[in-house]
């Protein structure tokens, strides 16, 4: 082989290796020009890799505190939603009917007792709000719907009002009925589970829903429409009821405020995380940061030189042993 063909060959191999060497920095320089961090951490920190390391590790364990707050955050808005309506649904209605009861005005009362019924189905249907696949106050049982209708609840405040000897034995069966946890009302009516599933978490077994459900059953069976004869003789289990509904209604408000102070801690943890990132990041982007504008020209450069390989490529190849000897 003359030498002729040998420089030749020689020469386009390296053109070659030039070639694939510059494509592979103008592949990391684009990067960099559009990240503004260096591609190779560690040809450019040295020993410094293991701090940028721990910087990208905290940055990413804050990423994934600020998902777990927001899911928080969601969850107690929709529990905060859901209260609201609870509250609201039977707003006036216990003094509605103390007022019926007191003056002997039977509208007031047959008005207060549908009311009443109203004020549990937008209750039940409150409670039954989700989160994605989750029902939010069915505690440890997230894929169990808590209630269904209110037509069995009603139908056992009524048994339970044929049944009853007297007014002592109504409110003792009552009183078992919502506040034992072998009642029928965790047994029956409610099909979650009373135990919360974390610290944010509000169930249909909680106290203050059970006191103004339970208020709220009794005033909804009391009209004219029922004629039940204990509760029409004995006013005075209405009118316990009543206030019952009243100091259900003041522990809901408690429970939302109790939720009020979870979500402000949850804005100040997401406040604090800002800060901390703020300086993660900055310590972070000193270690890794590439000038943006600087790889840029860079890049501008690499790309001329590649063409510059390619033409002088295309060339070399066409160049014959008499185009060599002219």
């Amino acid at each position: 082989m003359n030498n002729y063909s040998i420089n030749s060959t020689l020469l386009s191999a390296g053109l070659s290796q030039n070639i694939a060497d510059l494509r592979a920095r103008i592949k990391e320089t684009s990067s960099e020009a559009v990240t503004g961090r260096w591609s190779d951490l560690t040809q450019q920190l040295s020993g410094r890799i293991g701090d940028a390391m721990l910087s990208q590790k905290a940055l990413n364990d804050l990423t994934d505190q600020r998902g777990l707050l927001s899911l928080r955050e969601t969850r107690l808005d929709i529990l905060q939603q859901s209260l609201s309506r609870v509250q609201d649904s039977a707003e006036g209605l216990s003094t509605h009917m103390l007022s019926g009861i007191g003056s002997n005005n039977t509208t007031d009362v047959n008005a207060a007792a549908s009311g009443s019924k109203v004020a549990l189905d937008t209750i039940f249907s409150s409670l039954n709000i989700r989160h994605g696949e989750r029902y939010l106050f069915s505690g440890e049982a997230t894929s169990t719907q808590p209630f269904g209708t209110t037509a069995g609840l009603l139908d056992d405040i009524r048994q339970i009002a044929q049944t009853a000897t007297d007014a002592a034995d109504f409110e003792a069966q009552i009183d078992t009925y919502f506040n034992d946890p072998t009642g029928g009302w965790q047994q029956g009516t409610f099909a979650g589970s009373a135990n919360p599933t974390d610290a944010d978490g509000v169930t249909g077994a909680d106290p203050a829903i059970t006191k103004l459900v339970s208020g709220l059953a009794v005033m909804a069976v009391s009209g004219e429409t029922d004629n039940l004869a204990l509760l029409r003789q004995n006013p005075g289990l209405v009118e316990s009821a009543a206030i019952r509904t009243a100091e259900g209604q003041t522990a809901v408000t408690n429970l939302r405020a109790d939720q009020g102070i979870q979500q402000q801690r949850i804005a100040d943890e997401q406040s604090a995380l800002d800060m901390e990132e703020t300086i993660l990041t900055e310590a972070f982007n000193k270690m890794t940061g590439r000038d943006q504008y600087e790889a840029a020209s860079e890049l501008r450069e690499l790309e001329s030189n590649l063409e510059a390989s390619y033409l002088l490529t295309a060339r070399l190849s066409n160049l014959s042993l008499t185009n060599y000897l002219r």
